[in-house]
């Protein structure tokens, strides 16, 4: 199995065009349990973890805006300004893994994967992330609600490479929670991203549908009735019309009435955090 570790991205755009069906590796902590389970099995690899501007982040508070290397690991999200932009981001990526798996895990990878249940994806659906992808000949940029079309299914072409993000820093409040069979080291079960921009709600979830879910009713009814005007009533109300609007199903995790449940009790402590409460 040839294994190519390009130094540059223009290198590893020519190595895709000359090896579409390669498997591209940034972290690995996805595929390479799929190889040591013996349910993949890579012909070529292309490894990303070498190119200079998959480890490089940004943080432009003239501009409003962070850019995220696709290769950037969890861990350096942890703490520190991408801490301090995006709170809801750190705090998800506390609950990747192990640190030995923070240290390799990135966005890019959770991208290319494209699981209901990757811990970012639902903070990236509620700050209206964007993803940047590139190709030998060409860049575009699609908006994440855009980007995953499926349980493990996104819009990137095969010759393309995810090189990064773009996400908008918010003037409100932040958070994400999940929920697993343990406290530490766990797949998601349930989780819920909620942010606050311009006094307006948005929420996401993981693990509870196809893709990460979007709630645009259960935003539309908070926004109408005004954080103002939030209390503990009003906040299950929200709670129990999040849950209306997630789809899941029973697997060897979970039931879908355990994830239904969950995700309706995190988006109600997730708003009373958000509100002060």
């Amino acid at each position: 199995m040839p294994v190519f570790i390009p130094s540059s991205l223009s290198e590893a755009t020519r190595l895709l065009t000359s090896h579409p069906d390669a498997h591209l590796l940034t972290g690995g902590t996805d595929m390479m349990v799929e190889v040591n389970f013996n349910h993949r099995h890579p012909e070529t690899v292309i490894a990303l973890r070498k190119i200079p501007e998959f480890q490089m982040w940004n943080v432009d508070h003239n501009a409003g805006l962070v850019h995220i290397g696709s290769s950037v690991p969890y861990a350096t999200m942890e703490h520190g300004d991408l801490a301090t932009a995006l709170p809801a981001l750190a705090e998800a990526a506390r609950t990747v893994g192990s640190p030995q798996i923070r240290a390799a895990g990135s966005l890019g990878g959770n991208l290319g994967t494209c699981s209901p249940a990757g811990d970012s994806l639902p903070v990236l659906s509620a700050l209206d992330a964007v993803v940047h992808l590139q190709s030998e000949t060409s860049t575009r940029t699609v908006a994440f609600a855009e980007f995953m079309v499926g349980p493990k299914r996104n819009s990137r072409l095969p010759n393309e490479i995810i090189t990064g993000v773009t996400i908008p820093i918010t003037n409100g409040w932040q958070g994400y929670a999940k929920v697993g069979v343990r406290n530490a080291m766990v797949i998601s079960v349930a989780s819920v991203c909620l942010a606050i921009h311009d006094g307006k709600v948005r929420v996401a979830l993981g693990s509870v549908g196809p893709t990460i879910i979007r709630c645009s009713e259960s935003e539309a009814w908070i926004n109408n009735v005004g954080l103002e005007n939030v209390d503990h009533a009003v906040a299950q109300e929200f709670g129990d019309k999040v849950r209306a609007e997630s789809r899941p199903i029973d697997d060897h995790r979970s039931t879908a009435e355990y994830r239904r449940h969950a995700v309706g009790v995190l988006a109600t402590r997730l708003l009373l955090r958000g509100v002060g409460k």
